[in-house]
């Protein structure tokens, strides 16, 4: 496996792991409840999706798998939007998990990018 992929692999892992940590830190309430199980949800799946799309059986099973990371990381960052503008979580906590999120999805969409050319 190549140094990009180890990286991905490592980054969508410590994505995973932070916003554990940032679930279980959520002040108590109904919306966090709802938020932060869909948040968790979303940012662990990015990962584990991501470890499927680098097993993926051919290149259409890759992009087809890496599009749902896409699809996950930028939901993480939804979740995270709700949490900052519905003012349960100051803006600076979340700024640099947000950004994860961010170049996470630059990095996939990239990836998918150079996948689709290479089977053309």
């Amino acid at each position: 496996m190549g140094g990009k992929s180890t990286d991905l692999r490592v980054r969508t892992k410590a994505f995973a792991l932070r916003a554990m940590r940032l679930v279980d830190s959520l002040p108590s309430g109904r919306s966090c409840e709802v938020i932060g199980k869909q948040l968790l949800r979303s940012a662990t799946s990015v990962g584990a999706n991501y470890r499927s799309a680098c097993r993926g059986r051919s290149p259409a099973e890759f992009i087809a798998k890496m599009g749902i990371v896409e699809e996950e990381a930028d939901e993480s960052g939804y979740w995270m939007e709700l949490l900052v503008e519905g003012e349960l979580v100051k803006r600076e906590l979340l700024a640099d998990l947000q950004a994860e999120a961010g170049e996470i999805v630059a990095m996939v969409v990239a990836s998918i990018r150079t996948a689709r050319a290479n089977t053309r």
